[in-house]
Formats: structure tokens, C-alpha cells, sequence
């Protein structure tokens, strides 16, 4: 039997599509200035390489896949994760995360892709790490809004405002208590492989290039490296799909361009 060491470590189509707009269209004073600041660091995330890791560079294709519903290559993508380190609770947890971009239907249908696969490498001798669960409670009421509110303003780098959220201003408690509280207090998946979970999925979906294009930023923000998401759109282009790696490649473009104040 082989061991592996343990590494460390979304229900309507109207809710994932206005989740995917909460950095794309929102807009706040200073938020200028805030693109042309240095990546801020995050606590809950390593600092930025020039390389992503063999089991970073498995995740946007895990999201890729699991966006277009390619479930042969979520398969072999899943494989090579779980064989580079990602553990059995990371995996679920990018699975879990990307509802809120793609859809409950589609989510569901990966993780129980994934629970075929853990159970098909339980057959071939190959014991994956079960990883960890969330090492803190989840705050409630009040509590869980303030530090989904937080996590919001230090991912977007500023407070999110904007037309939409004036329109409808509950969308974006439900982003703050949910996303970003809910979800982004899980500290059994780093940010850094939470935002390259979301850059896959936006990548390989057609239509939401502004999303994407913000998420390249909150991917800076949260420690990301140009040359990693260079190498996100490489990757994209040689085991991903073409369309997906070119539009990856122009939001790249036009985020460091924003970066530098070009």
C-alpha cells in the first residue's frame, strides 16, 4: 500500500452569476490607487514564488474542467492533484467553493467524481491524505458578516461598492456573510488555491472576462505572482483549452497593466 504524507494545507444560477460580479463590477474610491499598490500579504497564504507547485499547477485545471463538465479530464486532473500532494479535504473544498461561479449542479456533480476517484485509488493500494478540517469554528450572526466583510475588502482592495450593490444591496450581504464569511473563513484551503480555483473557472467560461480580469488582481493581492499566473495560462494552454489560456492571458495583460498605472 502506498502512503503519502499529509501536505497542509455555491443554489441558483442567479446567485453564481451576480457572486462572479462582486469584484468584476464593483468599484470604490481609491480603488485606482489600491490596484497600483504592491500585492498586500495574506496570513493564511505563503508568500509569492516564481513557480507554482505541482499540485497549484493541478488546481485551475480541476476548477477548468469542472466548469465545461469534462469529466474524463476532471478525472486524470483529479488523479494528478491527489498524486502531487493535494489532500482528499482540499480537493473537496475547491469542489465545494467553485458553486459559487459555476453552479450547484455542476459542484455536485465533480465531488461525486471525486469520491469515485479517492475510492478507485483505495482499490489500487493508494492511501491519500484525508488533509484537515477547517481548524476554527465559523463565526454566526454579526460575527460571521464583519469578518466576511474584512476578507471581501482585503481580497477586492478596497470596500466593494457599486452600481449593482446599490440596486440590490442584499446581494452583496449575501457575498460578505457567505463567500467570503462562510466560505473564505475555511482556513483548510489557502487563498492563494482558492483564487487559482477561481481564475480556472472563469477562464473556461465564456462571458465573464471583467470577473476574471479582477480576479487576476485578488490574485496579486493575495500573493500570486505574475510569473505563477504566467504560468497558470501555460498550463491552461497545453493541457486546458485554447480559449481558455488566451482569455486568461489577456486578463494576465490588462491586470498588470492596471498594476503598474498603464
Amino acid at each position: 500500500m502506498t502512503n503519502r504524507t499529509p501536505d497542509k494545507y455555491l443554489e441558483t444560477g442567479v446567485l453564481a452569476t451576480v457572486l462572479a460580479l462582486t469584484l468584476g463590477l464593483a468599484t470604490a474610491p481609491g480603488h485606482a490607487a489600491q490596484d497600483t499598490a504592491a500585492p498586500q500579504a495574506m496570513t493564511s497564504t505563503p508568500p509569492a514564488s516564481d513557480t507554482l507547485s505541482a499540485k497549484q499547477q493541478a488546481i485551475p485545471l480541476i476548477a477548468a474542467f469542472m466548469a465545461t463538465s469534462d469529466m474524463p479530464k476532471l478525472t486524470a486532473v483529479l488523479n494528478q492533484g491527489l498524486d502531487a500532494g493535494l489532500t482528499v479535504s482540499e480537493a473537496k473544498e475547491i469542489l465545494m467553493q467553485l458553486y459559487a461561479y459555476v453552479g450547484f449542479p455542476k459542484s455536485l456533480n465533480a465531488l461525486g467524481e471525486l469520491m469515485k476517484v479517492v475510492e478507485a485509488r483505495k482499490q489500487r493500494g493508494v492511501q491519500d491524505a484525508p488533509g484537515r478540517e477547517p481548524s476554527r469554528a465559523i463565526p454566526t450572526g454579526e460575527a460571521l458578516l464583519a469578518a466576511g466583510t474584512a476578507n471581501q475588502t482585503k481580497i477586492s482592495g478596497a470596500p466593494v461598492k457599486g452600481p449593482v450593490f446599490d440596486f440590490a444591496p442584499v446581494i452583496n450581504q449575501y457575498l460578505q456573510a457567505h463567500l467570503f464569511g462562510d466560505i473564505f473563513e475555511r482556513d483548510n484551503l489557502d487563498w492563494q488555491s482558492r483564487e487559482l480555483a477561481t481564475l480556472g473557472a472563469l477562464a473556461a467560461t465564456p462571458g465573464v472576462e471583467a470577473q476574471l480580469r479582477s480576479h487576476m488582481r485578488a490574485s496579486m493581492r493575495v500573493g500570486l505572482s505574475a510569473a505563477q499566473l504566467r504560468q497558470l495560462t501555460q498550463i491552461l494552454a497545453e493541457r486546458g483549452d485554447e480559449q481558455a489560456a488566451k482569455r486568461a492571458g489577456a486578463a494576465l495583460t490588462q491586470a498588470l497593466a492596471a498594476a503598474s498605472g498603464r
